[in-house]
C-alpha cells in the first residue's frame, strides 16, 4: 500500500506542477467559450501535456527524470477512472509477469519481519535454499555483502531475486551457532504454486487451500489434489480461497468446472469495445466433482475468487462460509506491446455472476486507502448480519436462504435464493476469523523466538526438541510434538529471561489454549515446514470447523437444487 501511494502522490504532485504551468494556456482557450461547460478532446489533451512538458523542460531549477514524470503522469490519469487501472514500469511488470507464471527466479524461502530483523520462517522443499541449509530460525543479516539487519522483508526478498543461474550471497545467523554462516546460493525456478495446502482434513473430509493467486497452473493443481484426495477417501470437501487476490479469468472457469457441469454459465462480461455485446463463459466440466462442497471466503477473497464462489452459490453447488469477499467485478486487460517492457492494466469491462450480480463494491467516494484497507464495521454488520445470514445445521429446509441487506438490485437464484449485488460475495454463513487481540499479538512474537532456541536445542531440559532438519514428506499426526506443562514454564522462563517480548509469565494463563496453539505451530513449522505448521492453524480454525459443520447443509442445497432441475 505504501508504494501504491506513493506512486499516486508523486502522481499528484507532478501534475498539480503542470496545472501551474499551464493557467495561460487554459485561460487562453476558455475565454472563447467563458460560461459554457465544456471537455477537452484528445487532441488538445495530448498538447496539453506536451506544452506543459516543454514548460517544465525549459524552466524548472533541477534536473528532469522525463522517465518517472511520463510514468507519474500516467499512473495519474489511471487513477482518476478506477482503482485497478494501474501502470507498471519494467521492473514491476517483471515481477507480475513472474508471478503470473506460477514460478520467480531466487532461492526458495518464506520469510518473516521480527522486532530486530528479517528471519527464515522455511525453506521451500527441493529449492537452493533447501539445499544449500537454509532453515527455521535463521536471521539475515547480510545479502550480497550490504546490512540487511534493518531490511523488511520486501527489501530482503528483492535483493534474494535476481537472474537465474547467478549466486547470491547469504549471511544469517543462527541460534546454536556462534559465529554468523554464509551461504553462497545460486537462484534458480522457485514454484509459485497456487495450491499451498491439501490434505485430509478428517476421515472423509478433503481440505483444499487455493489461497495463491490463480495463475496458469491452477485448474491443473487443483484437479490433482482432487485426484490425490479421492485416493485417500475424500467424499466431501472444503475449498478454501481466503486471501486469493484472482489471476486470471480462464483458471476461474477451469476450476468452477470441476465442480458444476458442463454448459452451465460462470461469468458472462460487458464493456464498451471488449464484450460490447454480454459474453457469458460456460462451464467445461464434462464429468465435475458431485461431492458436498463448502466455499471458505474472506474480506481478501478478491476478482477470480469471486468469480468461483458466485458460481458455486448462485447454482447452488455449495455453501460459502467465511466474511464477505472484496468485492471486485471490474475485468482488466494487459497492455504492453508498445510500451518498451512496461505494462498498462487497464480495466474494459465488468463481470457478472451466472444470474447477473455484479459484485464491484462503489469506489467513487473516499480515498485509495478506504476502499482497500479500510472496512465499516458497522456497515458491515448491517449488510450481513450473522443472525440473517447464518444456517443451522439442524434447519429443516432443504434450501437456506438468507436474508441479506440490499447492497444492488435483488437477483433470484437457484432454488429460488436471493442475493444483491454491488459488494462482494455474502457468505450463507458468516463466521468471524481467530480474534487477533495485541496480547495475542505479543505472545506469537515471543513463541517464535522461544521456538529459535528450542528447535536449536537451546532450552535446558528440552534438548530432545532439537531439530537437524526439516523433513518435508513427514505426514503431520495430532501427536507430533506434544505442548505439555514442561514446554509451557520452559516459555514463561524465557519470556521472564528475555524481558524485551512485551509479555509477563502471568498473562500467558489468560490465552493458554492460544500459547499452546501457537507454540505447536511455530515447532511444527520448524521442522517439517511451512504447510504442515499451516495445518496445526487448520485445526483449530473457527471458520474451517464451522465450514465442516455446513458440509451436510451444503448437501442438501445440492440435491435440492438439482432435484429442481429435473423437474423442469
Amino acid at each position: 500500500m505504501t508504494r501504491k501511494f506513493g506512486i499516486v502522490a508523486l502522481a499528484v504532485i507532478i501534475l498539480g506542477g503542470v496545472a501551474g504551468g499551464m493557467v495561460d494556456v487554459f485561460q487562453r482557450r476558455s475565454s472563447a467559450t467563458r460560461g459554457q461547460p465544456r471537455v477537452a478532446d484528445t487532441f488538445e489533451v495530448k498538447e496539453d501535456y506536451q506544452e506543459a512538458m516543454q514548460i517544465v523542460g525549459a524552466e524548472y531549477a533541477g534536473s528532469i527524470d522525463y522517465e518517472k514524470a511520463t510514468q507519474a503522469a500516467i499512473q495519474g490519469m489511471l487513477s482518476t477512472l478506477d482503482p485497478h487501472s494501474n501502470f507498471f514500469p519494467r521492473a514491476e511488470f517483471t515481477k507480475l509477469r513472474e508471478d503470473q507464471s506460477s514460478e520467480l527466479i531466487g532461492i526458495g524461502i518464506t520469510i518473516l519481519r521480527h522486532r530486530d530483523g528479517v528471519y527464515v520462517q522455511s525453506a521451500v522443499q527441493g529449492t537452493p535454499a533447501a539445499k544449500a541449509g537454509l532453515r527455521y530460525g535463521d536471521r539475515i543479516v547480510e545479502v550480497d555483502g550490504k546490512d540487511a539487519r534493518n531490511w523488511t522483508s520486501e527489501q530482503v526478498s528483492k535483493n534474494v531475486r535476481g537472474v537465474r543461474g547467478e549466486p547470491v550471497t547469504v549471511k544469517v545467523e543462527r541460534a546454536d551457532s556462534p559465529v554468523p554462516i554464509t551461504f553462497t546460493i545460486l537462484r534458480q525456478s522457485v514454484p509459485l504454486p497456487s495450491i499451498r495446502n491439501a490434505y485430509m482434513l478428517r476421515p472423509g473430509i478433503g481440505y483444499i487451500g487455493l489461497t495463491g493467486s490463480f495463475q496458469q497452473t491452477t485448474g491443473e493443481e487443483l484437479r490433482k489434489a482432487i485426484d490425490r484426495l479421492k485416493k485417500e477417501g475424500m467424499r466431501q470437501v472444503i475449498l478454501d480461497l481466503r486471501g486469493n487476490p484472482g489471476g486470471f479469468l480462464d483458471q476461474a472457469i477451469a476450476v468452477t468446472s470441476e465442480f458444476i457441469p458442463a454448459g452451465r454459465p460462470i461469468v458472462s462480461m460487458q464493456g464498451r469495445t471488449e464484450y460490447p455485446e454480454r459474453e457469458v463463459k460456460f462451464s467445461t466440466g464434462e464429468d465435475p466433482e458431485d461431492f458436498p462442497l463448502v466455499v471458505l471466503i474472506n474480506h481478501n477473497s478478491a476478482s477470480a475468487s469471486e468469480i468461483v464462489a458466485g458460481a458455486v452459490q448462485d447454482h447452488g453447488r455449495g455453501l460459502i462460509v467465511g466474511q464477505t469477499s472484496f468485492g471486485k467485478g471490474l475485468v482488466q486487460r494487459i497492455y504492453s506491446e508498445r510500451l518498451f517492457g512496461a505494462g498498462l492494466v487497464l480495466t474494459t469491462a465488468r463481470y457478472y455472476t451466472p444470474y447477473g450480480r455484479s459484485l464491484q463494491r462503489d469506489y467513487s467516494n473516499g480515498s485509495l486507502y478506504d476502499y482497500y484497507a479500510r472496512r465499516d464495521a458497522e456497515d458491515e454488520a448491517a449488510r450481513n448480519p450473522s443472525s440473517q445470514n447464518a444456517i443451522d445445521p439442524a434447519q429443516a429446509g432443504p434450501t437456506p436462504m438468507p436474508t441479506p441487506t440490499p447492497a444492488g438490485p435483488a437477483v433470484k437464484t437457484a432454488a429460488g435464493r436471493v442475493f444483491y449485488g454491488g459488494g462482494g460475495i455474502a457468505p450463507d454463513i458468516e463466521v468471524r476469523p481467530l480474534q487477533v487481540t495485541p496480547l495475542r499479538g505479543r505472545i506469537a512474537e515471543a513463541a517464535f523466538y522461544f521456538t529459535r532456541e528450542l528447535a536449536a536445542g537451546q532450552i535446558p531440559g528440552l534438548e530432545n526438541y532439537r531439530i537437524e532438519k526439516t523433513d518435508y514428506d513427514h505426514t503431520l499426526r495430532s501427536g507430533d510434538y506434544p505442548i505439555g506443562d514442561t514446554v509451557i514454564e520452559a516459555f514463561r522462563q524465557f519470556i521472564q529471561r528475555d524481558g524485551k517480548l512485551g509479555v509477563q509469565p502471568a498473562q500467558l494463563d489468560e490465552d493458554l489454549e492460544f500459547v499452546r496453539l501457537r507454540l505447536r505451530q511455530e515447532i511444527v513449522t520448524a521442522a517439517y515446514a511451512n504447510d504442515a505448521g499451516a495445518r496445526v492453524l487448520l485445526d483449530s480454525d473457527p471458520q474451517v470447523l464451522r465450514a465442516i459443520e455446513a458440509l451436510p447443509e451444503a448437501k442438501r442445497l445440492a440435491e435440492s437444487v438439482k432435484k429442481s432441475a429435473s423437474h423442469g
